[in-house]
């Protein structure tokens, strides 16, 4: 019903006037507003895209100082310059904590207090820096640790000890600090034993990576030294890993580091010395490996390989690509997954513009590829394309100090 019919003629159009007027000065300051309400928006905008990325580095005969921190706008594929957020000595592999503000490194060193051993730090996270403050260390148990997990729970941490060929789990404390780890079978300590057949690389155990299936239920540890992919039982409340079977490559691989794919259902290894990538299917209920596919990361025509190896392995979010990472070529190695079967497809290799990619990572987003230069003191930026998986250099490179990991902020 109109409201004019409520009131008398006379009375009416006053109101009416009234209400007019006001609904015309709203209009107009709605008109004055709404740029700065764009601009707001805009800028909320630009702070979602930006995601705050580390890198663990090198120190030793290097001019690095620890763990580097940069901003990523995954909008535009842009690199701020990255500024230091932790002095430790070689953290050169990180993992973040799956929901509290925590990072976990290794320190890549062969003694720790007097004792032959590494270390695993942990660090709280400034979300409004990236900066990092330590919370603890705790010896790893062996020499060299070279890669940290955390579960998906985010009850515990596993790590690799390549100079010690062993395993090490620890329980993470309410505060994020790490618990010692416990000795023993089961327990938080786990030694690999035997050899292959590259005596140069091979003479004992190396473990090199320890990586938790997406259940939670497994840790899965290639050893480069005895061609296996150790597969341990994992009690993340207790903090302990416990031996139950493995899966074997081709003797003289050299299996270093691995992904799952994001059902668990499948595990690609790459292999350091062979240059190659093993496909497994994987029983997450029994923790059961068994191999189907192992292919080359470089093409055929390239039949010099002296003194090539590779080095990382990650798997698109997608699901649908694979990427390794290919040192002295100074490459990565593209690879389209078969949804059917996993088999994998070599699509190309695409240069670094650096040398020595130990490490890259793909944004959360899929939309980009960051790919560290170790003998370069490099960092290059990559779009990938969404239908074909192939990497476009976008003419980017930031400089950090011998870059070995690249670990985004989720």
């Amino acid at each position: 019903m109109p409201i004019g019919s409520l009131l008398p003629e006379a009375e009416a159009r006053p109101l009416l006037w009234s209400i007019l007027m006001i609904d015309s000065t709203f209009a107009r300051l709605a008109l004055l507003l709404a740029p700065l309400a764009i601009g707001c928006a805009f800028a909320a905008d630009s702070k979602a895209a930006d995601e705050l990325v580390w890198f663990g580095t090198y120190t030793r005969g290097s001019d690095s100082e620890g763990i580097y921190v940069a901003r990523f706008n995954t909008e535009n594929g842009t690199l701020s310059e990255p500024t230091l957020a932790a002095e430790l000595v070689n953290p050169s592999f990180l993992a973040r904590h799956p929901s509290k503000p925590l990072l976990y490194c290794v320190s890549e060193i062969e003694d720790l207090d007097g004792k032959r051993t590494g270390g695993i730090t942990a660090l709280s996270i400034d979300p409004s820096t990236g900066k990092l403050t330590k919370i603890n260390e705790q010896p790893s148990l062996g020499a060299g640790p070279c890669q940290v997990s955390v579960d998906p729970s985010g009850q515990c941490v596993v790590a690799a000890n390549y100079g010690g060929g062993s395993s090490v789990c620890m329980a993470i404390r309410d505060d994020g600090g790490l618990e010692p780890a416990a000795d023993g079978v089961p327990g938080g300590f786990v030694q690999h034993e035997g050899s292959s057949v590259n005596p140069q690389r091979q003479q004992g155990p190396h473990a090199h990576c320890a990586r938790i299936s997406p259940n939670g239920a497994f840790v899965l540890v290639p050893d480069l030294g005895i061609d296996l992919v150790l597969v341990h039982k994992l009690n993340p409340e207790k903090g302990t890993i416990e031996p139950t079977s493995a899966g074997v490559v081709p003797p003289g691989s050299g299996p270093r580091h691995l992904a799952f794919t994001k059902n668990g259902k499948r595990v690609y290894v790459i292999n350091e010395l062979a240059l190659t990538v093993t496909g497994f299917d994987f029983d997450a209920e029994e923790g059961t490996l068994v191999p189907f596919q192992t292919v080359s990361t470089l093409p055929d025509e390239i039949t010099d390989r002296e003194g090539f190896s590779t080095a990382e392995v990650v798997i698109h979010p997608s699901g649908r690509f694979l990427y390794g990472s290919n040192r002295g070529h100074h490459s990565i190695a593209m690879f389209e997954i078969n949804q059917a079967d996993g088999q994998l497809t070599l699509l190309g290799v695409e240069q670094i513009r650096g040398k020595t990619p130990r490490n890259f990572n793909i944004s959360p987003d899929g939309r980009w590829l960051l790919a560290g230069g170790q003998d370069s003191d490099t960092v290059t930026v990559f779009a990938i394309d969404a239908e074909t998986g192939r990497l476009r250099f976008t003419d980017q490179t930031v400089s950090v100090p011998k870059p070995v990991c690249i670990c985004f902020d989720r």
